[in-house]
């Protein structure tokens, strides 16, 4: 399958989606930001260009005032809170987790009361009340706490829907999750193949014709090859004059 064919799939059902009258909500969420750094650089012009708003999730104990000044001139960042130090205190036996049950409840609390704290200070404007868990994964008997840190959503990743998800569902706090990754992490560690990129995003638009809801793009620009550039900038193409598409940013969302 050519470049231009992947595309066109892309466009096509896209197409059909407003034929129906239908409408698609994408939201691009990029993990890890600390500091300015070249491949920000290109992130943030790459969604600039294609007024594609970002939500940056951002480790708040390796962050500074360097970020926030990089930051102050892009009104299409959203600030998201990445965990405290994205520090793993699970044994090597487990999946990596900085806010599991290894810890006292209270312990875990303090980081993400110091975290909100720190970019609350340093992004007023931009800062967002979303955390988003280092490695996508928080101990259920958790979430209950966040909404009174301030917390009013919480994004993983995968879909909504299901028992995994149905246990960090609790009343005051929104599951915004990322449902598309970009990165091949457990093979080369660079882009996927497109092919299998669109197909996922085609699977969760499935989900949302039956149950609603967003297309949650996932990247890590710092460790983004040349393909993964490539492939958001094939993405933003098609997508972000589209009738039936719409990116919004995170805040939005949360208020919605």
């Amino acid at each position: 399958m050519t470049m231009a064919s992947i595309w066109q799939t892309l466009a096509n059902r896209l197409d059909r989606v407003q034929e129906t009258g239908g409408s698609i909500d994408f939201w691009l969420r990029d993990d890890d930001a600390v500091e300015p750094t070249a491949a920000l650089h290109r992130l943030l012009d790459l969604t600039d260009r294609f007024s594609v708003p970002v939500s940056l999730a951002v480790i708040p104990a390796h962050t500074d005032e360097r970020l926030s000044r990089c930051l102050a001139g892009r009104p299409h960042v959203d600030v998201a809170v990445h965990g405290w130090s994205h520090q793993n205190h699970a044994p090597v036996t487990e999946k990596r987790q900085e806010l599991g049950g290894h810890r006292s409840r209270e312990m875990v609390a303090a980081d993400l009361r110091a975290g909100w704290a720190r970019l609350r200070a340093l992004y007023p404007t931009a800062m967002v009340p979303l955390l988003v868990p280092p490695w996508n994964r928080i101990d259920p008997g958790l979430v209950a706490g966040l909404h009174e840190i301030g917390f009013r959503a919480l994004s993983v990743f995968g879909p909504e829907e299901g028992a995994k998800s149905a246990a960090l569902r609790v009343p005051g706090l929104q599951l915004i999750n990322a449902h598309v990754d970009v990165m091949d992490w457990h093979g080369t560690r660079g882009c996927r193949p497109y092919g299998e990129i669109l197909r996922d995003i085609d699977s969760r638009l499935d989900e949302i014709e039956k149950g609603g809801g967003t297309v949650g793009i996932l990247t890590h620009h710092l460790v983004h090859d040349e393909s993964v550039w490539e492939f958001l900038s094939g993405l933003f193409d098609v997508t972000a004059s589209h009738a039936a598409c719409r990116w919004r940013r995170v805040a939005d969302l949360i208020d919605r």
